[in-house]
This record gives C-alpha cells, structure tokens and sequence, in this order.
C-alpha cells in the first residue's frame, strides 16, 4: 500500500512540523508522495531534499532580519516575507537546498495555491525544486493582504489555505491508500468564521471568488478536519499534532520561541515513533 503525508499550514506553526519531519528523516522513515500547504510547502520540501535541521536553522537565523519578514518588506516590496530574500538569496546562497537530492528522490512533492480569480484549489507537483517551482512555493504561502499575488503562466495565485487547508482527499484521489496528517492545531480544534471578513472583502474586491472562498473557509476547513479524524477512525489515517495549542504569532520574531514550537514537534514526534513505523509497514 503507498503512504503519503499531508502537511497543513499554519505560518509560524510550521516550526511544528519542523521538528517532526526531522525526527522522521532522522529515523529514515521515507513516504511515496507528499503534498504541502503554505508552510507545510515552505518548509516540507526539505523532506524530498532529505535535510532535517535546514528549516529551524534559516528561521532562527533571519528571524530578525527585516529582509525575511517585516512591516519593511511589505511597504518596500509588497510582500512581508521578502520574495528575493526568502526565494532566492536564503536557497541558493545563504542556506542552499540540496536541489541534486531533491531532483533525485523518486517522492512526488505537490504544493496547494489558490487561484485567486476562482478561488479554487489548485495542485502543482514540484519537480526541478528551483526556477518556476520556486514561484508555485511562494504562491502556496502568499497570505492574502500581506503578500500580492503570483502570477505565474497567466494565473494569479494566493495562499493554498484558503481553499484547501488539509488536502487528504488529494492525497487519496492520487491512490495514497494510507496517509499521514500533519496538523499544526491540537485536538478538539473548531475553526471559527474571520470576523473582519467586510473589511476583507473591501480590499479583495478585485477577486470576488478569492473573497467568497475566505468567507468559507471554516467550513471548509472543519469538514476536511472531520475526514481527516474519520478516515484515522477507520485505521487509512495517521495523525500528527500538538496537544496544546501553539501560541506563536504568525510572523514570529523570537529565535526562542520558534526553537520551543520546533521541540514541541520534535517531542510529539518522538512519543509517536513506534506506532508511525506500525502504521506505515
């Protein structure tokens, strides 16, 4: 049976799975394919690159870079994660990703985007890891209102939270008969309605389906967070999250709290070693 893993955004949550895809890496535990959303792109390509450490160790780095995320880098770029700096000079100068393994490991890697005209869904598999790939990732993690939209081949594109936040069923239309759900959101989690969703609208009214699709969200979400605990229930599901909530601001600019949610994962992963090497055998 093929395994695949699903990670979730989740900005700064990320650092959780983080800390969990190291422990697996570090204990050579590999999957068939993989799909991430925004951050669980971002940082979960170091999964098909093979690089445990990478993720924490760029993020604590420049967390106070005003480059890599700032009120800065929004007024004079237009993006609050520094596109250039993020995309270009972090991987290829400052921390390079192993693009020769990436290119080399057989695990398909897909990225979530939405389209910001239908706002729909849309899945984009990650061959070559640089060039193009690299606009399809910063697209998946484009935060609407603190990013514009990337354009790439003639589509504009925003975060992929927004109209897919856990693509499991991706995953199992693609024949992953057993997946692995990396969740940045501790059990009992309900998704509440944005409540400045007029004020949204009001800056989007140049995408009204990318409006519409935010309003819908925690529907969404929450039916997706509801297959996900179904499908665990019937034993096709390995689920992967925190116990407590997280606490870190989304745009976190503190080395020691994106070290603390990265040991958080790290910990959970470790308690939950034995039993993911059960399920995937």
């Amino acid at each position: 049976m093929s395994t695949g893993i699903v990670m979730e955004g989740g900005a700064m949550r990320g650092m959780f799975t983080s800390g969990v895809l190291d422990v697996m890496m570090e204990n050579g535990i590999r999957f068939d394919g993989a799909v991430g959303v925004s951050a669980g792109a971002i940082f979960g390509c170091n999964l098909k690159s093979r690089q445990p450490g990478r993720a924490i160790r760029y993020n604590k780095r420049f967390a106070k870079d005003w480059r890599y995320c700032s009120l800065a880098s929004l007024i004079l770029t237009g993006d609050m994660f520094g596109a250039e700096f993020c995309y270009e000079k972090i991987p290829f100068h400052y921390d390079p990703f192993d693009l020769e393994t990436y290119r080399q490991n057989p695990m398909p890697l897909y990225a979530v985007m939405t389209d910001v005209d239908t706002g729909k869904a849309v899945y984009k598999e990650l061959k070559e890891g640089s060039g193009i790939d690299m606009l399809y990732f910063k697209a998946s993690a484009s935060m609407p209102l603190a990013a514009r939209p990337v354009e790439i081949l003639g589509h504009k594109y925003l975060d992929g939270g927004i109209a897919d936040s856990i693509p499991l069923r991706f995953m199992q239309k693609k024949g992953y008969e057993k997946n692995v759900v990396v969740l940045t959101q501790p059990p009992g989690f309900v998704k509440e309605p944005a409540g400045n969703m007029r004020i949204i609208g009001a800056l989007l009214h140049k995408y009204p389906a990318l409006a519409k699709a935010m309003a819908k969200r925690h529907i969404m979400y929450n039916k997706e967070l509801d297959h996900v605990k179904k499908c665990a229930s019937e034993g096709s599901v390995f689920i992967i999250q925190p116990a407590y909530p997280l606490h870190i601001n989304h745009t976190e600019h503190d080395p020691e709290e994106l070290q603390r949610v990265y040991d958080i994962g790290r910990r959970t992963m470790e308690e939950e070693l034995e039993s993911l090497k059960a399920f995937i055998s």
